[in-house]
């Protein structure tokens, strides 16, 4: 039985992966990724891995599935691996909040100044982050308050959070953040 499950949600290049890849490593979680279902699902289509296509290949599965699916299916999967603790990364809808909220999970929010979030974006060069800063100003525009009924709502999750890390200095205080949270949380 998962005996704490926390969802994770956040702005691009706020540090998401950076608290997973903590919780992961030193507190025993077991990582559920949004990105890596929608990595799977665009490969099996044989469609292009773009920041575009993932956003509307999660849309595409919202509107045939629920609006809280990326949560949902990884529910299912916690609830047939049963690990201790579990991380689900990155809730982007309030469906989803909601969904998660709804089976005991505690919802975290990672955030950071604009200009510091495109720096770090710009230095881990995945595929979908090789992108201008006008880009990525108007990816996160979009992406604050998607227009489909199926899209991102990232300014009303923020809003769900029951926790937030505002992650603009360092490495060491990102993870100071993180352990008191952790002692707050008891794991």
């Amino acid at each position: 039985m998962t005996n704490l499950l926390i969802g994770i949600t956040g702005t691009d290049g706020a540090g998401k992966g950076t608290v997973v890849t903590y919780l992961v490593e030193k507190k025993g979680f077991v990582h559920y990724s949004a990105r890596a279902l929608l990595i799977e699902k665009l490969n099996e289509q044989g469609i292009a891995l773009t920041r575009a296509n993932m956003r509307l290949i999660a849309n595409e599965l919202r509107a045939k599935h629920g609006n809280d699916f990326l949560v949902t299916h990884y529910l299912k999967r916690i609830e047939e691996e049963r690990p201790e603790r579990a991380i689900i990364e990155s809730i982007r809808t309030v469906a989803e909040a909601e969904t998660l909220k709804a089976n005991k999970g505690i919802l975290l929010g990672i955030d950071a100044s604009q200009h510091i979030r495109y720096t770090r974006v710009q230095e881990r060069r995945s595929e979908t982050d090789r992108v201008s800063f006008d880009e990525f100003v108007a990816h996160e525009a979009l992406e604050a308050n998607d227009p489909d009924p199926h899209g991102m709502q990232k300014s009303r999750v923020m809003a769900c959070t029951d926790y937030t890390i505002l992650n603009n200095d360092s490495y060491e205080i990102l993870e100071e953040e993180i352990g008191t949270l952790c002692i707050q949380l008891g794991c």
